[in-house]
């Protein structure tokens, strides 16, 4: 790699883009400097010696193992305040009212919870109440109950999915879910289906040298900003960038690293190439860029005829598609995709990224598997420079799954079956349940029809990740015990119920004595030692929290669900999950083991019955849009998850309400920058203002979670039973 300066990767030659429109990454390290204000020896401790809560590249401190430079993005400074703020006053919770209309940054403004609080049904708010009190009202409700689990990926660490998991079966159900649902669960079933592991198969280190890196449906410059340091370093070493995509993200095109002084000072193109897709339309491209490297004999056919199989009928099913049905589909054209062809068939490696603009629709498995067959038709798996790599956009996603957290899946990722209950009744001394559970989705339609009786509920926002708000509202409000688990306040917890609500505090990653772990998008499972610093009332870390419950629910099992310290479940965890060996001798800080080695399927030996990476047929999805409607997708701004950190995005000036749209389109409705709007899906409306942006015309973008509204809650994948987070609109101007 290169260490001399390259004008020709330079973004601009304005000193650090004067003038331009991008985020200012150095007025947020003043803004958070101001933000923890009588916190800021204990914040610094948090930057330097934990690992990082926010995206899953994985820090340790402010350093990492793809690179000797300092790390710091400003996700992670924004989400400093909620690890070092005070305790709010609980006397605002003696009337919900008084918060209900408090948008959720308010709301955790207000400070964290430090206390057990409840609220009967009628009560117009909470009063506090001991952990002897809650946990006894929570065992009545939970007693022989229908009820369900839900746990954030919001900083949570191995350790605690792992023992809420294990307390939920123990009370007999698994109905236990994570925010990997609804975000990479089509990942996780392609992936397995086709290769046999549900994980990235590379390494961060696998983009740097790489010859290519094609972003599908995926924009790290919002989501995982420290990534694009690894971008601005890839460049450096020649790789090229292409990027499959609706919207020609602004970050994508150029970004300034803050911490490397040539991209601070010049800025650093990121996208060589750029190929337009509808919103939903990637099978058509894929599988026409699959079909031009069929008929260009750009086929890596030692690899597909020694290490695969499904070949023949993928090529059948491709040469059955007709380019006009595929143009249609996709919105692109033949010549494009045979674009991305020719440099897949040029590349000697390429690693292929994707993220929710690939899972979040009704054929989301499908997308990830057409992507697969890219990588296989290409031989880009298990070598150096390449890989497929679903990237994870929070710290404690994809540990959620692999610790059993997951509906329908055990420890390890094993399906839940007669067999595998089995294995681990024997191993915790209880009887697990051996049909799977209802998932975050099909809970919330439970609690809708008054099939569930209780929710847990350890972080999340139903109200603000899920599709129809007033739906998910609805089912909330139906429930007889809702248990909140979190640090700060969020508007579900103020939904009334027909039965009691109870908030309980909960401690955060960095303030759990005996440290935790988590597990980065490449793997990487990483040790976070306990911090020093103020803690707040009688705050329990949320492993503790599940495990008394199932405890003071069942108290004849309590000694087989309790355990004495996060070291004790870490060495529960490698007994219940062989491939996580070593993470029971994770104890300082910067410890860490990476699952697999730096790649998965090395030399073409892949973790499935045969040995071999599986092809699939994959049939476009039927798309129809009537004439004059357009295709509207939720996108992030400036935010984490549902957290809005800014009314406006720095890269391309949208405010929340900004409706995305074509020139062209804008044009032709004869709408102005600024111009109110109505979309209308059915009997779903949303209200914004037109902002023009290079998007590919029939395609609308509205932020998420403002714009669920417009969404189906009946719309879902079939195996994953992901939400689709789009929809078809009309447009009226108002």
């Amino acid at each position: 790699m290169s260490k001399r300066l390259d004008p020709r990767n330079w973004a601009s030659w304005r000193p650090f883009g004067l003038g331009l429109r991008k985020p200012n990454n150095y007025l947020e390290l003043i803004k958070a400097f101001r933000s923890v204000k009588g916190n800021r020896r204990y914040a610094w401790r948090i930057l330097t010696r934990g690992t990082c809560d926010g995206c899953a590249l994985g820090t340790k401190g402010m350093r990492d193992w793809t690179m000797r430079e300092v790390h710091l993005c400003n996700i992670r400074l924004r989400l400093l305040p909620l690890n070092t703020m005070p305790a709010l006053d609980v006397s605002v919770l003696a009337d919900a009212d008084r918060l209900a209309g408090k948008r959720s940054a308010e709301l955790r403004e207000l400070g964290r919870l430090p206390y057990p609080m409840l609220r009967r049904a009628g009560e117009p708010g909470f009063t506090r109440v001991s952990w002897d009190e809650a946990l006894r009202v929570a065992a009545g409700g939970l007693r022989d109950a229908r009820f369900g689990a839900y746990l954030t990926s919001r900083g949570m660490p191995n350790e605690n999915y792992y023992a809420a998991q294990k307390a939920v079966r123990a009370l007999g159900t698994n109905n236990v879910d994570n925010a990997a649902r609804i975000c990479h669960s089509p990942s996780t079933v392609a992936l397995k289906d086709t290769i046999g592991a549900a994980a990235t198969t590379c390494s961060y280190q696998d983009w740097i040298g790489s010859d290519l890196i094609v972003f599908i449906g995926s924009n790290p410059s919002n989501n995982q900003p420290v990534a694009m340091k690894y971008l601005y370093h890839a460049k450096k070493a020649g790789t090229r960038i292409a990027m499959v995509n609706a919207y020609r993200e602004p970050g994508m095109e150029r970004y300034w690293v803050p911490s490397n002084a040539e991209s601070a000072l010049f800025g650093t193109k990121i996208t060589d190439e750029f190929f337009g897709v509808h919103q939903g339309g990637d099978i058509g491209f894929l599988n026409g860029v699959l079909k031009h490297l069929i008929e260009n004999d750009w086929i890596d056919e030692k690899f597909v005829a020694g290490h695969t199989t499904g070949f023949e009928e993928a090529r059948r099913a491709v040469s059955e598609q007709s380019w006009e049905v595929l143009e249609a589909l996709s919105g692109s054209t033949r010549d494009e995709m045979l674009r991305l062809a020719r440099m897949l068939g040029e590349a000697r490696s390429a690693v292929l990224v994707w993220s929710m603009g690939i899972t979040q629709h009704t054929h989301g498995e499908d997308n990830v598997r057409a992507i697969v067959n890219l990588a296989l038709a290409r031989g880009f798996v298990g070598r150096d420079g390449c890989g497929l790599m679903p990237i994870r956009g929070h710290s404690g996603v994809q540990g959620g799954a692999e610790m059993g957290a997951y509906a329908t899946g055990l420890p390890g990722g094993l399906p839940v079956t007669p067999e595998n209950a089995a294995k681990f009744s024997g191993m915790w001394g209880f009887e697990v349940p051996s049909s799977p559970g209802l998932t975050a989705t099909d809970m919330i339609d439970a609690a809708h029809a008054r099939e569930l009786d209780a929710l847990v509920s350890s972080g999340g926002n139903f109200l603000e990740v899920l599709p129809d708000p007033g739906y998910c509202r609805e089912a909330l409000s139906r429930l007889k015990l809702r248990v909140h688990i979190d640090i700060v306040l969020s508007s579900q917890m103020l939904v009334p119920a027909e039965g009691d609500v109870l908030l309980l505090p909960a401690q955060t990653r960095y303030e759990m004595a005996g440290g935790v772990t988590e597990t980065s998008t490449e793997r990487r499972v990483i040790f976070s030692p306990e911090v020093e610093g103020p803690r707040i009332g009688e705050a329990w870390p949320e492993w503790k929290i599940f495990t008394e419950l199932a405890a003071a629910t069942r108290p004849e099992i309590s000694r087989l669900v309790r355990f004495t310290g996060t070291p004790a479940i870490r060495e529960e965890i490698e007994r219940a999950v062989p491939f996580y060996e070593g993470i029971a001798g994770l104890r300082r800080f910067g410890d860490s083991v990476q699952y697999g080695g730096r790649h998965l399927c090395p030399g073409g030996r892949f973790p499935t019955p045969d040995g071999r990476g599986g092809f699939s047929a994959v049939d476009p999805p039927a798309l129809e849009r009537p004439d004059g409607a357009f295709s509207v997708a939720t996108r992030r701004g400036k935010q984490f998850n549902s957290m809005v950190h800014e009314r406006m995005d720095g890269f391309n000036g949208a405010m929340r309400e900004a409706v995305l749209m074509s020139p062209y389109d804008a044009d032709r409705l004869g709408l102005p920058d600024g111009a109110p709007v109505e979309l209308r899906a059915g009997e779903r409306s949303y209200r914004g203002k037109v902002l023009r942006a290079p998007l590919v015309p029939g395609n609308l973008q509205v932020h998420w979670p403002e714009g669920n509204v417009l969404l189906d809650e009946t719309r879902r994948s079939p195996q994953a039973r992901i939400p689709d987070y789009n929809a078809v609109v009309t447009v009226r101007a108002l």
